[in-house]
């Protein structure tokens, strides 16, 4: 039983893992995006 929570234990670790990368990736992606609005918005 106890190998039961520890791999729900894992799974659960790694995916929290996962969502953050995610997570963060998503908010570099944002300032990305941003800077680029301004630069068009620049160039107009």
């Amino acid at each position: 039983m106890s190998y039961l929570f520890a791999a729900y234990t894992v799974t659960w670790i790694l995916l929290f893992l996962y969502l953050m990368g995610i997570a963060s990736k998503q908010k570099k992606l944002d300032a990305e995006l941003a800077t680029l609005r301004e630069l068009i918005e620049q160039k107009k």
